[in-house]
């Protein structure tokens, strides 16, 4: 087994691993600094008032990109199990 095999591997996982909680973690983000705004107008500060709207945005997130995501899995599985044979020599 190559050093650049397993180097490859390893930045793919990685690449991979972005692709998948990238625009989750982006919406929720965005989601908790327009809350963040909406707080600061309004002068509620509330703690929980954050939690809701983050969760909501995430899970339709989740739902709108979620057969594009496990799409890119497939591939990277089927990738990685297609090169097993390079790992075991």
């Amino acid at each position: 087994m190559e050093p650049e095999f397993v180097i490859q591997l390893a930045k793919d996982a990685i690449w991979i691993s972005i692709l998948m909680s990238g625009p989750m973690l982006a919406v929720g983000m965005v989601v908790g600094l327009l809350v963040s705004l909406f707080q600061t107008t309004t002068q509620i500060q509330e703690q929980t008032l954050t939690f809701l709207p983050k969760v909501v945005a995430i899970l339709m997130t989740a739902i709108w990109l979620g057969p594009g995501m496990i799409e890119k899995m497939n591939e990277y599985t089927k990738g990685l199990l297609g090169q097993l044979h390079k790992l075991i020599n």
